[in-house]
């Protein structure tokens, strides 16, 4: 049961000199993406997110990708629970995937967050594997006899999101999980800059704070900003208004309800995400607005233009979002006609720009309006500016500092900010991916690592996708492939050409033949048959196929690649008597039927060990 602040002081949580805790991020350093925290204080370790990270190009074949948690696997024993900050996927993307490798007992966070990641659990069936228990603000959780866990509302482009003061035997550790500090929120949840005060009063041990947009000066504006920039776009649409934005973007959403209920339209929702966080934000009170405001495509599409608004996932330019699809001709619903309005409500994650304008040019070219760019006030972001840091630190006056959550050159540039407001640079560590953080009350320092990189997970759900299988699969991208079928006889002869089919090559590689092969392989079969091939009584052979089949792939290997540009993936089968049957079907039109005979001669002498001599 949660527990008061009062009584956290009087248990196990009195501070101590000589321990330390360990804090161990294993995602989310030097990164956008994957932010995973492991806290741990003798055989005690709690988690605080498990997120996601999305593909980068070249990945290929992958479909999301989780950070190593091989240590807490190797240590599942000392999971004691888990903290949820906020629902974004970059934060609780990932527990799905951990919990079919390890159980985590409780997980505390935010209503919303833990109502979708309640429908993550059960499409998978994994929703026995542990206890979600929803939290309110300031409330506080046992998660060990080490560990309480305290949650502070903060403010963020995600509703009901939280700061989280972690009471050690060491000290009060706070983490702020991503956060802006935003005086007129639109759901009227204030960041309790109080209790963070009263922390700050009593003395942080550590801050660990979001480092994303630490180069930019200033404050991050409200997110009720947005809201003339996407009322003018509104209004000056004739005809349909196709939004597109994050669907975890709440307050954003509930801004378009509210102007489509001022302007007199309807709204409807295209994405799985889209009416997945609509429906659970409703549900719980975050989106506000009448029945009859959110409708459905088919009662939308015998509407008039000029009463409908749209709200679709696809911001980033993501191929299966609904928005490409329509931007494609793909979508069965939703078709682009001229008098469409697009808005695109969301700036592109970095590494997405391109895909972003294709997306765009595509919708142009079919006769859309789209109006999109940071100049038209149609977003703002859910991190905090400089100033918002600077405010962060100020209130909770920690002793230690750690940014997190963002890439190098960010969490170098947090830690600047820090030290102007005071914290000497010893008491500051910029850390990446695995690195152990020991803090007590006198002193924090890297005293080791753990495990730590990447697990990629196949676009088919159904496998992790190794180092060496993406490195074939680059190759493969950039040099194309060549696969050899060679098929011999019980003498170790050729019993046709070698049949040889190219994928992805360029120029020249496409005329490789394989007659241009068979004299290599006669001449190679001839001088290496006697080291294969040995005589047994009764004029018997015993051949060592392997062995044969060895040589011939690495001689082979080595004379495509020589022949052909690049260093294309090469593909040797070879076939001999020891197999049952010689596949046919995978010969190049043009080389098969001169050799059927010979095929079915060779199956007709095969035997399945010793062969006799002629």
């Amino acid at each position: 049961m949660p527990t008061s602040r009062s009584s956290v002081a009087s248990r196990s949580v009195t501070p101590q000199t000589t321990s330390s805790v360990q804090m161990i991020p294993l995602g989310g350093e030097r990164e956008i993406g994957k932010n995973t925290w492991a806290f741990r204080y003798e055989d005690d370790i709690i988690l605080l997110d498990a997120g996601l990270a999305f593909p980068e190009e070249g990945m290929h074949g992958v479909n999301i990708v989780l950070p190593d948690m091989t240590y807490i696997k190797q240590n599942r024993d000392k999971v004691r629970g888990m903290v949820v900050t906020h629902g974004h996927e970059d934060h609780i993307g990932g527990i799905p995937y951990h919990l079919r490798e390890f159980d985590i007992p409780v997980i505390y966070g935010p209503r919303l967050a833990l109502a979708l990641l309640e429908e993550k659990l059960r499409d998978v069936g994994l929703l026995n594997r542990t206890e979600l228990r929803p939290v309110a603000p300031r409330e506080i959780v046992p998660l060990s006899k080490h560990f309480f866990a305290e949650f502070i509302r903060n403010t963020h482009s995600f509703a009901d999101s939280f700061t989280v003061a972690l009471h050690t035997p060491v000290g009060v550790i706070i983490q702020t999980g991503d956060f802006k500090i935003d005086h007129t929120p639109v759901d009227g949840e204030r960041f309790d800059l109080q209790r963070l005060a009263e922390h700050g009063e009593k003395g942080v041990l550590c801050l660990i704070s979001d480092s994303t947009n630490a180069e930019v000066p200033g404050f991050t504006p409200s997110e009720a900003s947005v809201l003339p920039g996407l009322t003018k776009a509104i209004a000056g649409a004739k005809g349909r208004v196709i939004i597109t934005t994050f669907a975890s973007s709440v307050h954003r959403l509930n801004l378009v309800l509210q102007i489509a209920e001022q302007q007199g339209r309807v709204v409807s929702l295209l994405g799985r995400s889209m009416l997945n966080v609509v429906a659970h934000a409703r549900r719980l009170g975050y989106i506000r607005c009448k029945d009859e405001t959110l409708q459905p495509m088919h009662v939308i599409n015998s509407l008039p233009d000029d009463k409908v608004i749209i709200l679709t996932t696809g911001s980033q330019g993501e191929p299966l979002a609904a928005l490409t699809r329509i931007a494609n001709g793909e979508h069965p619903q939703l078709q682009i006609k001229p008098g469409d309005t697009v808005v695109w409500s969301a700036n592109p994650i970095p590494g997405n720009t391109l895909a972003v304008t294709r997306v765009i040019d595509k919708l142009m070219e079919l006769g859309a309006n789209v109006i999109y760019g940071k100049d038209k006030g149609l977003h703002v972001s859910g991190h905090g500016c400089q100033e918002d840091q600077k405010l962060m630190i100020a209130l909770t006056r920690p002793k230690f500092f750690v940014p997190t959550h963002g890439e190098y050159r960010m969490l170098v540039k947090h830690a600047e900010t820090a030290m102007s407001m005071g914290i000497p640079r010893e008491n500051i560590v910029i850390i990446g991916n695995g690195d152990v953080v020991e803090v007590n009350r006198e002193r924090i320092a890297v005293t080791g690592r753990v495990p730590s990189g990447l697990q990629m997970i196949a676009a088919s759900h159904d496998g992790v996708v190794m180092d060496e299988m993406l490195q074939e699969r680059q190759q493969m991208a950039k040099d194309g492939m060549v696969t050899v079928v060679i098929s011999l006889d019980g003498s170790g002869q050729l019993l046709c050409t070698p049949q040889v089919q190219s994928l992805g090559l360029a120029g020249e590689g496409n005329s490789f033949k394989g007659s241009d092969l068979k004299p290599l392989l006669e001449d190679t079969l001839k001088q290496a048959w006697p080291r294969f091939a040995r005589s047994l009584e009764r004029g018997r052979l015993e051949i060592d196929w392997a062995g044969l089949k060895a040589e011939v792939e690495r001689v082979v290997r080595r004379f495509v690649r020589e022949q052909l540009p690049g260093k294309p993936t090469v593909l040797v089968f070879v076939q001999s008597p020891e197999e049952e049957s010689v596949p046919v079907t995978s010969l190049p039109v043009g080389e098969a039927q001169p050799e059927q005979e010979r095929l079915a001669l060779g199956r007709r002498r095969r035997s399945s060990a010793a062969v006799a001599a002629s």
